[in-house]
């Protein structure tokens, strides 16, 4: 696998992710239970974008020194142009933590507890399925378009998909759960498991995780093959996606409270994930330089968020008059 990123790029970014891990995990938690004000969560997600685009100036600025302007110009691109990507599709994501949250009933003070190993389960599994992602491009390159069609058919399915929050409980893989783990009724404190009679019960909270962890899987599924399509070095499809992925917990606190707002937020997703497949079929007949791929994927969120704008503000004028 073909790839910028030498032991020094490689060390750097394993030391800013531990460091920054170990501050908003370890030292957060010691507050106790509690859950993040909208404050701290504009705060915290102010002080994650700040850091991606300072490690992306750090990348370009190395590059630039080792590599060249034009290397470090093209791949400091790449990773912009996959860090917005990976950050737009990760608001859906968020969108259905908060279905399964109020579903299960989970107290705002306990959402917190399932965010933190919600993000380092995803840590870990998104870095082994980009780094087998990259094998598998690096031996069978017709995978790329296997991505575009399934990007295309995923895109179309977004748009015209109907989020029902009352069917989560009719889901196999919930219904299998409910089956096969001896579990509590009723939500323990923060806990996972409980001790009943010399027995070990799962509560709600460890079936509310284990949804939060496939739901994530099923939403990298999704999100790196689209960063695939930017580029297929891995060191910067690792990055860009990890950097995303850090701030999805202060991003979901940031959004509980607002989340109607975004009604038309899945369209543009859905227009995002149609273009980066097109993108990746017609490869071999004309390439998109990176420089449009960003301004396309730019140019339909800024207009996604108008659109949502001019929405809300004819929905609340509405609500007025009524």
């Amino acid at each position: 696998m073909n790839s910028v990123g030498t032991p020094l790029l490689w060390g750097g970014f394993a030391v800013v992710v531990v460091i920054m891990l170990a501050i908003d995990l370890l030292l957060q938690g010691r507050r106790g239970v509690h859950t993040m004000s909208m404050k701290q969560a504009a705060v915290w997600s102010i002080v994650w974008v700040s850091l991606s685009l300072l490690f992306n100036a750090a990348f370009w600025w190395y590059l630039a020194g080792t590599e060249g302007r034009a290397v470090a110009d093209t791949q400091a691109l790449a990773f912009l142009t996959g860090y917005l990507i990976e950050k737009a599709l990760a608001v859906d994501n968020v969108f259905v933590w908060l279905m399964l949250f109020s579903y299960f009933s989970i107290p705002p003070a306990l959402q917190r507890r399932v965010l933190i190993y919600g993000v380092l389960g995803a840590i870990v599994l998104r870095t082994i399925m980009i780094f087998a992602g990259s094998w598998l491009i690096s031996q069978f390159e017709w995978l790329l378009y296997v991505f575009g069609a399934f990007l295309l058919f995923t895109g179309v399915k977004m748009a015209l998909a109907k989020e029902d929050e009352a069917g989560i409980g009719d889901k196999p893989m919930v219904r299998w759960l409910r089956g096969h783990l001896r579990m509590t009724d009723s939500i323990e404190s923060e806990h996972f498991f409980v001790r009943k009679n010399g027995l070990l019960f799962a509560t709600p909270l460890l079936l509310v995780l284990i949804l939060v962890e496939l739901s994530d899987v099923i939403f990298a599924v999704d999100s790196i093959p689209a960063i695939f399509a930017v580029t297929t070095d891995p060191f910067i499809v690792l990055t860009s996606n990890l950097f995303a992925i850090l701030g999805l917990r202060a991003m979901y606190f940031l959004l509980a409270g607002v989340a109607e707002r975004f009604s038309m937020l899945k369209y543009g997703l859905s227009v995002i994930l149609v273009f980066i497949g097109v993108k990746m079929l017609i490869v071999d007949f004309y390439h998109i330089p990176i420089a449009i791929s960003l301004g396309v994927v730019g140019g339909i969120l800024a207009l996604t968020l108008l659109i949502n704008a001019w929405v809300n503000h004819r929905n609340d004028k509405k609500g007025v008059t009524e």
